[in-house]
């Protein structure tokens, strides 16, 4: 299990990179409340994005983004909206939506990574 844990962090600060690269400014990194965790909360102009990482050493067992079902993502929506309401000052006047990213390598240095922006 520490070796799944330590793949998922690692794919984590992956993400983070790429959407800073790519113009986002992370607010906040894996944000916990009773519903759930964010693993990624982004902004970049008026846009709030909530995001789930999923980092995969292979697709052996389906690709990453396969883990994200309806209900996962009504779970995502959920947290989003939390979120905003307990992050005012940060969310009022932004549009929030949820993204996801994926990673699929034995190192997520190195991995494939895709994006989906405003996942419905």
């Amino acid at each position: 299990m520490a070796r799944k844990d330590e793949l998922g962090r690692a794919g984590e600060d992956r993400a983070a990179e790429e959407l800073t690269r790519i113009g986002f400014r992370i607010v906040e990194r894996n944000w916990r409340c009773r519903a759930g965790e964010i693993d990624i909360v982004a902004a970049r102009g008026s846009v709030i994005a909530a995001v789930e990482v999923k980092t995969r050493s292979s697709t052996a067992y389906g690709h990453p983004f396969e883990a994200i079902d309806r209900d996962k993502l009504r779970r995502m929506w959920r947290l989003a909206r939390l979120w905003a309401i307990a992050h005012p000052e940060i969310a009022r006047g932004r549009r929030v939506r949820v993204d996801a990213v994926a990673l699929i390598g034995s190192d997520p240095r190195s991995a494939s990574l895709e994006h989906i922006a405003d996942l419905r």
